[in-house]
């Protein structure tokens, strides 16, 4: 019997990390407030404070999907649209949610290299999108990590937030991923949010060690006005707030989130290193992060899935996605090397 092998198939696959699951067999110790009047929760908003060194205003949801809707819902009139790259999440694999929530609000899609927002084509598109008849633009979204791993550099976010400013829009950032962009830019996670003019960043903590529950960080206080009655609304304002709080207590504490990131991005690297060393394949795209993006043919991912590995074709024909996470280990990269060697 073929027994399955998923750890290559998506970081959501990983376990909670210990720091994160002893936090929050912590908090289930004693009874505590409900709807985040607890002191995890107080405690985990204040230590994002203290990470991005400003006074922002923190909000718990459930899913990355929730959290991406309701912060561009907030920013976003339903006559209004949200530019986005074409192989962006929030437009390829979040159900329409932005649009639903939104009331309306069309995303406009935009190319770029390597997963990434090119200036010029969001220049002509906005250019474009001037008069009564259009969709007026709203806000613009990018995804730090990319979808395909790569990373914005300060000065790529810094000239679409100066587009934001020119053009009166607001600038969101889908950080499911956030963790591993900041250490794989080893920066200060203010140096590429609000200090750059991100106005509200979506942190991920699920695909870092938690096991649900992201972060709704809104850099400027007036944005997020009545914020948490859309959160009630969505059905996200979670009763027993404190385990959500807690598993983010335990990553936030002692840089556990960037440890745990830079692993699995040490991991995709090893990774890269070996497919194209061992077995010839290279890259598609950069290995920025934790994720490493080969082509591959129908023989060889046939054979591999026949051996029981699992993931995921990403751009057709032949381009497949492999994620590492925090707990990815050299004997499972071995192994899996072995399979492409043996298949091929």
């Amino acid at each position: 019997m073929v027994v399955e092998r998923h750890e290559f198939s998506s970081d959501n696959v990983a376990p909670i990390c210990p720091e994160a699951w002893a936090a929050v067999q912590q908090a289930n110790k004693h009874y505590a407030p409900s709807y985040g009047e607890d002191c995890w929760t107080s405690r985990t908003c204040n230590r994002i404070r203290e990470i991005f060194e400003t006074d922002c205003d923190v909000y718990f949801v459930l899913t990355g999907t929730a959290s991406n809707a309701l912060a561009l819902t907030q920013l976003c009139k339903s006559f209004q649209s949200i530019i986005c790259h074409r192989y962006a999440h929030i437009q390829t694999d979040e159900c329409g949610a932005p649009e639903f929530f939104t009331g309306g609000s069309k995303l406009l899609l935009v190319g770029g290299a390597d997963g990434k927002l090119e200036v010029d084509q969001l220049k002509a598109l906005l250019a474009s999108h001037n008069e009564l008849h259009s969709h007026k633009p709203g806000a613009i979204s990018i995804s730090q990590a990319t979808e395909f791993g790569t990373v914005y550099q300060r000065d790529e976010i810094a000239a679409i937030a100066d587009l934001t400013r020119r053009h009166q829009l607001f600038l969101h950032m889908d950080g499911a991923r956030f963790a591993n962009a900041i250490a794989s830019l080893d920066c200060a996670p203010k140096a590429i949010t609000w200090e750059v003019g991100v106005d509200v960043l979506c942190f991920g903590g699920t695909k870092n060690g938690a096991a649900a529950g992201e972060l709704v960080i809104f850099f400027d206080k007036k944005i997020s006005r009545e914020f948490d009655y859309r959160v009630k609304l969505a059905g996200q304002l979670v009763s027993k707030m404190r385990f959500l709080a807690a598993a983010w207590l335990g990553l936030l504490t002692d840089n556990v989130w960037l440890r745990n990131a830079a692993r699995a991005n040490e991991a995709a690297r090893r990774l890269a290193e070996r497919l194209q060393r061992d077995a010839g394949i290279e890259s598609t795209f950069p290995v920025k992060a934790n994720a490493v993006f080969v082509s591959m043919d129908e023989r060889l991912t046939t054979g591999l899935r026949a051996r029981g590995w699992r993931f995921y074709k990403f751009i057709e024909p032949n381009v497949y996605r492999l994620m590492c996470s925090w707990v990815t280990t050299e004997d499972e990269i071995s192994r899996f090397i072995a399979d492409v060697l043996a298949t091929k």
